[in-house]
C-alpha cells in the first residue's frame, strides 16, 4: 500500500495536475489523510454521506463527482457547504434550480461543476452548446460555477498502448473543447476534473486536465492489476477453511457477504494448483487442482480481492500488515 500511495504521488509531483483521491474505493479516513500528507489535493466522493464523513474528519477539499437529485440530499449539500469547501457535479438545469433555492435558504453559494458525458454513456451533459448553456445556468442562478468534470470509465480497464492513449486522449479532448467553449463565452474555467487509477498516466498529462480521480491505486485489486501494472496488489480477505472433500474441495467461510464477485471471481493468494470455484451468501467453493495440495479444515487462506471497491464496504475494518504482524486497525465509515 505504502508503495503504491508513493509510485502515484511521485507522478503528480513531476507535473502541474492535482491528485484528488477517490474516498468510494477505501472509505477510511486515516487512507485519506495519508493521500493529502502525500500531496493530494483533496478527496473525491461518490456521495453526501462520504463528504459528510471527511468533513468531520476535518478534510477541507471536497468533490462530489455524482449528480444528486433528492432533496433531503440537496439540504445536506447545502449545510455541508456551509461548513468546509465542497463541490458537487450537475448534468441537469432543473437540479440546478434545487440547488440554488436551497442555497439560497441558508445564503450560501457552493460551488458546481457541470459533468460532461465523455463518452461512458451514463451521467453528464453532451459536449458542446449544451455544456455551455448549463454554465451559464449555473451562474444566472447565483451559484458559482467551478468548472468540468469528465469520466472516461469506459477505457480505464483496456489494456496499455496506443488504442488506450488514443481512447483516452480522444474523451480529454471533449472535455477540453467544452472548456474552450464556456471560456470563449466569457466563463472562466478552473477546474476541468477526469480520469481514474486507470487512466491517470494518460489523462493526468493530458493538457488542460487540472485534475485526476484516482482511487483504487492505493489497494489494488486483481481487477484492476490487469490494467495497472504500475502498482502491487495490496488487499486480501482472511478467511478460514471450514470443511474439506479429500482431493476434491475446500470451503472457506468467506461468501458473497464479504467478498464481490461482480466483476469477476477472488483468487487464492500464495498457494499454487487451487481455483476459487463459487461464492455462495457464506462458503467459498474451492477448487483443488492437484489433489495433493495440504490443506486442511481450520487453515487459514487469503483470498486476493478482486473488487476492491464493493469489497470494502462490506466490512468495518482493514488490517495492516507488515511483515507478517499486525500493525494498526483502521476504521471503514463513510
Amino acid at each position: 500500500m505504502e508503495c503504491n500511495l508513493q509510485t502515484m504521488a511521485r507522478f503528480f509531483s513531476q507535473g502541474s495536475v492535482g491528485l484528488r483521491p477517490h474516498f468510494k474505493n477505501h472509505k477510511c479516513p486515516t487512507l485519506a489523510f495519508r493521500q493529502l500528507a502525500a500531496g493530494a489535493i483533496g478527496m473525491t466522493c461518490a456521495t453526501v454521506a462520504e463528504a459528510e464523513c471527511l468533513a468531520r474528519h476535518g478534510v477541507q477539499s471536497l468533490l462530489i463527482a455524482n449528480e444528486i437529485a433528492d432533496p433531503i440530499k440537496i439540504d445536506r449539500f447545502i449545510d455541508l457547504a456551509g461548513q468546509t469547501e465542497v463541490m458537487v457535479c450537475v448534468d441537469n438545469e432543473k437540479i440546478v434550480d434545487a440547488i440554488a433555492a436551497a442555497a439560497r435558504k441558508k445564503r450560501i453559494q457552493p460551488g458546481l461543476l457541470v459533468d460532461v458525458d465523455v463518452g461512458l454513456h451514463r451521467c453528464g451533459v453532451q459536449p458542446g452548446e449544451a455544456a455551455v448553456r448549463l454554465a451559464k445556468a449555473v451562474l444566472e442562478k447565483g451559484l458559482q460555477f467551478r468548472g468540468l468534470m469528465g469520466y472516461e470509465g469506459q477505457v480505464l480497464r483496456k489494456p496499455p498502448g496506443p488504442e488506450k492513449v488514443e481512447a483516452a486522449s480522444a474523451a480529454m479532448r471533449l472535455l477540453i473543447e467544452c472548456r474552450d467553449l464556456i471560456e470563449g463565452a466569457g466563463i472562466p474555467v478552473e477546474i476541468v476534473s477526469a480520469g481514474g487509477t486507470g487512466s491517470y498516466n494518460i489523462s493526468g498529462r493530458y493538457p488542460g486536465v487540472t485534475e485526476i480521480q484516482a482511487g483504487s491505486y492505493l489497494v489494488m485489486d486483481t481487477d484492476y492489476r490487469q490494467c495497472c501494472t504500475d502498482f502491487q496488489l495490496a488487499l486480501s480477505l482472511l478467511t478460514t477453511v471450514i470443511s474439506k472433500t479429500e482431493g476434491e474441495r475446500v470451503v472457506v467461510d468467506a461468501g458473497l457477504k464479504t467478498l464481490s464477485a461482480e466483476r469477476g471471481m477472488p483468487s487464492v493468494k500464495g498457494i499454487d494448483d487451487v481455483t476459487l470455484k463459487r461464492l455462495n451468501a457464506e462458503h467459498g467453493v474451492i477448487q483443488l487442482e492437484n489433489p495433493s495440495v495440504a490443506l486442511q479444515v481450520g487453515d487459514k487462506i487469503e483470498l486476493w480481492v478482486h473488487y476492491s471497491d464493493a469489497t470494502i464496504n462490506l466490512h468495518k475494518r482493514i488490517y495492516s500488515i507488515r511483515n507478517g504482524e499486525v500493525e494498526e486497525v483502521l476504521r471503514i465509515e463513510g
